[in-house]
Parts: structure tokens; C-alpha cells; sequence
């Protein structure tokens, strides 16, 4: 809230654009967005309003805790969130943040980091991407099935091998089309006895035995085996993403971020 009226707070706004000879704000009749101009001040306000939070609450004047702002896709291994959580409680003193988790799928991310909306995001890395990034690693897909299924025994399966099972499909799954091409060309056309957005749905479907699905590697947990399928060579790059080129940050959240994912990946 800016306790401010619209007229004043517009007013504001257009000095704000005179004195630095720059457009801040894409206007339109649907609604406002920032600027790549926009975007950049953005980010030094809000790390000016820290600093200046961190030095009051240091000259013992009491102010409200700053929030960080965490995009969070939605199709992370269900487990990197209460990991991440975790590391955070661990934290005291200067490193402890308030958190903000905004979930959203790869587009919404990107979108909210263009406009200012969230500070970093944990998302997959793309080429191309005009912004600066931080790999935490890299994973590759499999097939996910319950770990007392028959082909949880095998170092691999064939698409053949899957042509009678029963299947789920993870609607927000990145790969959902090259998936549904790859099988469709090995002959492969199961039934689907559920559809969901949730990924830890997903995962009590696969371990009760309701069908098997295609997950990333760091989706395993007791109960879940992930085997690779022949001739499905892919792979992800979760990272954090940040909205300005030539920035990027190593304090305590991205640290916290950076262990909760490879925690799995390194047991």
C-alpha cells in the first residue's frame, strides 16, 4: 500500500520519468507493467529499502522485515519446497528473511520477473534467456512407477514395454508433448485413469498403483522407482533465475535454495 490517492501517486510517477528521461511504465487500457528501465530501478529500490530496513533495525529502530519474493515452478520435485523451507529455519539474525513463495509455470515466472513482481526465481534455465541465471543441476526423465512394479527391477525401459500400462498425465509437465509424440511414434496409446496438476498427486497415484507416469529424476521417494526409458534422451536445468542481466546473488536464500535441490540428487 502507498497511502498515497491515484492522482498523487501518477503525479509522482510522471516526475519520477522527467527527472530520469526514461519511460517507466508500459500503460494500456488492460493494465501497467514496467520497462526494462522500469524493471532495473525497480531492483536497486528494493535493494536500497534493505539496506536502509537492515541499518534503522541495526540503530535499534524497530521496522517491518523485509520480504524476499521466491518464484517457485510448479513442476519442482513436491520435496525441494520443504527442504528449502528447512534450510530457512536454520537461518538467524541478518540471513532470516521473510519469504514469499509465488508459484507459477515457466511463463508466469518469467512474467513476474520482468515486471518486478518476484525478486529470483527457481525455474528451468532456457537458452536465450536475457537474464542472469545460476544452474543448481541438471536431470534427466524416466519412466515413474510403484517400486514393487516389475520393470523397477530393470536399469531401463523400452516404450514397448509400456504399451498396455495404465498411465497418468502431469498436465504442467514441460516435456507433455514430446512425450505424447514419442510414444504415439513407438506405438504406444495407454489408457489414462488420471489427469493432474498437482505433482504430489502424481506421486501417490504412481506409488498406489494407479498408473505409471513420466517424471524427473528428483521426483523419487520411497516407494517410487524412476528407470529411463530408450531412445527418451532428455534433460532439465533447474536454476535460479534473476530479472536483471549481470546479477545474481549469493547470500543465505540462494544457498538454502542450492541445498534443498541437490540434497535428493547427492543421497
Amino acid at each position: 500500500m502507498c497511502h498515497v490517492t491515484q492522482p498523487t501517486l501518477s503525479d509522482g510517477n510522471a516526475r519520477l520519468e522527467r527527472d530520469l528521461g526514461r519511460s517507466l511504465f508500459i500503460r494500456s487500457n488492460r493494465r501497467v507493467e514496467l520497462t526494462a528501465a522500469g524493471a532495473r530501478l525497480a531492483e536497486r529500490a528494493r535493494a536500497i529499502e534493505a539496506r536502509f530496513v537492515a541499518a534503522r533495525s541495526e540503530a535499534g529502530v524497530l521496522e517491518p522485515t523485509a520480504t524476499r519474493r521466491i518464484g517457485w515452478l510448479s513442476t519442482l520435485a513436491p520435496a525441494w519446497t520443504e527442504r528449502f523451507l528447512a534450510e530457512l529455519a536454520t537461518l538467524s539474525g541478518t540471513a532470516a528473511q521473510r519469504i514469499e513463495i509465488i508459484e507459477g509455470r515457466e511463463r508466469e515466472l518469467l512474467d513476474g520477473l520482468a515486471r518486478g513482481r518476484i525478486d529470483l526465481a527457481l525455474t528451468i534455465l532456457r537458452p536465450g534467456l536475457r537474464m542472469s541465471s545460476q544452474p543448481v543441476l541438471t536431470e534427466g526423465y524416466g519412466i515413474a512407477l510403484p517400486s514393487r512394479h516389475p520393470l523397477a527391477g530393470r536399469e531401463e525401459a523400452a516404450a514397448e514395454d509400456l504399451a498396455a500400462k495404465t498411465m497418468i498425465v502431469r498436465r504442467h509437465c514441460e516435456l507433455l508433448s514430446e512425450t505424447s509424440r514419442h510414444f504415439t511414434a513407438c506405438g504406444v496409446r495407454p489408457f489414462f485413469a488420471a489427469r493432474t496438476i498437482q505433482e504430489s498427486l502424481a506421486q501417490s497415484y504412481v506409488r498406489a498403483g494407479l498408473g505409471i507416469t513420466v517424471m524427473p529424476d528428483s521426483f523419487v521417494v520411497p516407494g517410487i522407482a524412476i528407470r529411463p526409458i530408450g531412445d527418451f534422451h532428455h534433460s532439465r536445468t533447474p536454476g535460479i533465475l534473476y530479472p536483471l542481466q549481470g546479477e545474481t546473488g549469493q547470500g543465505a536464500v540462494e544457498a538454502a535454495l542450492i541445498r534443498a535441490a541437490t540434497a535428493g540428487a547427492a543421497s
